[in-house]
């Protein structure tokens, strides 16, 4: 039988259709998955919150000893003022987002800061003011910013101290002493950041330090 050119107009008119209709159903079930996934993305950020950066742990261990090394030779001290070895100690980093709230005060294991504490005994109020203005006056040279003043007066307890943080890295110098204990306490901070899974605290010789080993080498 012949076709028609009323019935092969409808004929090409319903292929057009099936066409269309296939690529509009093509194009919906793309922008589902694309929605689908954007509102994943979407609410892992509001559930996890921001993800921490990772953390190299010998990387960050070499950083703070190089810290400490440069505020120690930067006091000037004489060679009887030397610190003790000391280790780098892991802080508590918490939960994010939304998840938080499930979490409230606990910290997570797979997450840490970083911190090496340490101590310069008897020192005379007069000597522990120089060290701390050079040390004060090269952090502000190095473009670091001034996020605690400690500097205190009270009776016959005097108390200076200061703390600066690095604004590229995050890492946090503090230095404080008192006419109690006549000691320059120093801090040296790394943020929070995401371990690697192989990650052993009590099993990192990267860790310690040894200022008495630093200063001899100097």
């Amino acid at each position: 039988m012949v076709k028609t050119p009323a019935r092969r107009a409808r004929a090409f008119g319903w292929a057009a259709l099936a066409v269309v209709t296939a690529l509009v159903l093509s194009a919906l079930l793309v922008f589902v998955a694309v929605a689908a996934n954007a509102v994943a993305v979407v609410g892992n950020a509001l559930w996890n919150g921001a993800p921490y950066p990772p953390a190299d742990p010998d990387a960050v261990a070499h950083r703070l000893k190089a810290r400490s090394d440069w505020v120690y030779e930067e006091f000037a001290l004489s060679g009887a003022y030397v610190p003790e070895v000391h280790r780098i100690d892991t802080g508590p980093c918490y939960y994010r987002g939304v998840r938080s709230l499930a979490h409230i005060d606990e910290a997570r294991l797979d997450v840490s800061s970083f911190r090496l504490r340490w101590s310069v005994a008897d020192v005379p109020e007069a000597t522990a003011r120089e060290a701390q203005r050079r040390v004060r006056q090269r952090l502000v040279q190095r473009g670091w910013e001034l996020t605690y003043e400690g500097d205190r007066e009270g009776g016959t307890l005097r108390e200076l101290g200061f703390q600066f943080e690095d604004p590229d890295s995050g890492d946090m110098v503090g230095v404080d002493w008192n006419t109690a204990t006549t000691t320059l306490f120093i801090s040296v901070y790394a943020p929070c950041g995401q371990l690697p899974e192989a990650f052993d605290e009590y099993h990192w010789p990267e860790a310690v330090w040894h200022p008495e080993e630093q200063a001899a080498g100097r």
